[in-house]
């Protein structure tokens, strides 16, 4: 089994149809398979075998896509970082993934070097849009390693359980940590999205503006396996991606939550033609009931959310077009705050601490099992033990109730995750940065409700004794140090923080200050 192999066939099917769509041009089919197959046989020239991590820097680009062709063709396991890391996340996840190679952009090839010193292995250094000083600097041309290699197509047979994609998120240590995905994880994840709600045909189009090495990467391999089109944006701009919609005749889009809050403020809303468009797909994060409804009535009858995590390579839960519109159009109003019903070949349920599912209003945590569920945590065994319970569950973290058809409601979180414009924040990994700070007595950091972006990022500051600073200060101390969705957008100071009866930190009230006379504790 390989993934690769579907891409010859669609080169053979949809030859000359745009399998890529990015700025003013087109990678069609064919391009596309035989620039992968150049890749794969490029990089197996370099001497890299079955299993090398391969690690990739970058803004959205069609390279991106080429490369995870490649490296399903060769056996290779793709280690897609979030171009927004800071410089010692991006340090800690290249030492924990010891790649091989690396790809990047002139973005960042300079943050790698920097942070990449000291990795064992990495050996090959590869260069998009090259500069005239990066040979120097060791890094070797893109095109110009595809040029010297074949593009006869080729692919390995892999097993189900070998590794396919090392799925880097925050990590409640304070560290990234990865997800393996296994080859098997990746088909089952093409499976339940072509037979769910990414459903496509040839003529359709996905537009994704988030990086393709976070969520909205899950979504590459299904529409190529159904021949669709992928309009690649480099950003989400609110006013550029209506324009886009409307001038690309785009049929399908997924976004997080806070982005289609921006484009309800857009002024452009209004005049756009969007009638193209049979499907909005939204996750990542809560939407509150009240801004479904608005997207509702500014978008038509499109929209579908999905509830998922890299650990289950991708959505688990669905609350489709129809349950919107039984919600919004025939007077079901609570369905708006589920997050869905299970599909396709995933068993979830909803399970008490000692493994039964409840019902009712009792509360369980969200526990997941089924061909799509992860291998564990690369190089992690104890964070693996946590949350996998060796009888096939992953334990989400995610508490929720289950009603008596099957629609799951999340209520809260039972790790101290926040979920903020998409992308998953831990307090323990930004408090250990605000530690640093010499001000500093004592700090808590947890998620309030932003109605844009689901929750952002506060900081409860204690000083020290004499020490004096601002909310600006403490803000501008995680530039550098830490991603942007991660820093603080607020601090509060105040004398003490609440403790418990053991003297430890009671984030929980911390918390409930600010999530007070709200019924769910997820926005």
């Amino acid at each position: 089994m390989n993934l690769g192999m579907y891409l010859a066939r669609g080169a053979r099917q949809w030859a000359d149809r745009p399998a890529v769509l990015f700025r003013d041009g087109a990678l069609s089919y064919r391009e596309l398979e035989l620039r992968s197959n150049r890749l794969a046989h490029a990089l197996k020239g370099l001497g890299l075998q079955r299993g090398d991590r391969v690690a990739v820097v970058s803004p959205n680009r069609p390279e991106i896509v080429e490369l995870e062709c490649a490296l399903y063709k060769a056996g290779l396991v793709k280690v897609a970082l979030n171009s927004r890391l800071a410089h010692q996340e991006l340090a800690d996840a290249l030492a924990n993934a010891e790649p091989v190679a690396c790809l990047a952009g002139p973005e960042h090839r300079q943050m790698v070097d920097a942070a990449a010193q000291g990795v064992v292995g990495l050996a090959h250094r590869i260069a998009f849009d090259p500069e005239p000083d990066d040979a120097q600097a060791g890094w070797r041309g893109y095109e110009e390693l595809l040029a010297a290699a074949s593009d006869a197509h080729f692919h390995e047979e892999m097993r189900p359980e070998e590794l396919a994609v090392l799925h880097y998120t925050s990590g409640s240590t304070g560290k990234l940590k990865a997800a393996m995905q296994t080859v098997g994880n990746r088909f089952a994840s093409l499976r339940k999205n072509a037979m769910g709600r990414m459903h496509a045909s040839p003529g359709d189009m996905l537009m994704l503006s988030g990086p393709i090495t976070h969520a909205s990467g899950m979504f590459i391999q299904p529409m190529l396996f159904q021949g669709a089109t992928i309009l690649l944006m480099e950003g989400f701009r609110p006013g550029e991606y209506l324009e886009a919609i409307e001038k690309h005749r785009v049929t399908m889009a997924f976004l997080v939550p806070a982005m289609i809050y921006a484009l309800l403020a857009e002024p452009s809303l209004r005049t756009r033609d969007l009638s193209s468009l049979r499907l909005l797909s939204y996750g990542a994060a809560p939407m509150s009931p009240a801004r479904i409804r608005e997207a509702w009535a500014a978008f038509g009858p499109v929209l579908a959310q999905g509830y998922g995590a890299g650990e289950t390579t991708g959505g688990v839960v669905g609350l489709g077009i129809a349950d919107h519109a039984a919600a919004i159009e025939g007077g079901r109003d609570a369905l708006l705050s589920a997050c869905g019903r299970p599909f396709c070949e995933s068993d979830v349920q909803v399970l008490d601490d000692a493994g039964c599912p409840v019902s009712g209003d009792a509360v369980g945590e969200i526990c997941v099992r089924g061909p799509d569920v992860f291998a564990g945590y690369w190089r992690e065994p104890e964070q693996t033990a946590q949350a996998l319970d060796g009888q096939g569950w992953l334990r989400t973290g995610d508490l929720a109730r289950v009603d008596e058809q099957g629609y799951i409601f999340i209520v809260d979180r039972k790790k101290e995750m926040l979920v903020s414009g998409g992308f998953n924040v831990y307090p323990s990994e930004i408090e250990a940065v605000l530690a640093q700070h010499p001000a500093i007595y004592e700090v808590c950091v947890v998620g309030i409700p932003d109605d844009h972006w689901g929750e952002t990022v506060k900081a409860v500051v204690v000083l020290r004794e004499g020490a004096k600073a601002d909310d600006s200060e403490i803000m501008d101390f995680c530039r550098g140090r830490l991603a942007d969705f991660k820093r603080p957008r607020s601090v509060d100071f105040v004398p003490q923080l609440p403790k418990n009866g053991n003297g430890k930190l009671s984030r929980k009230d911390v918390r409930e200050h600010y999530w007070r006379g709200r019924e769910r504790r997820v926005n």
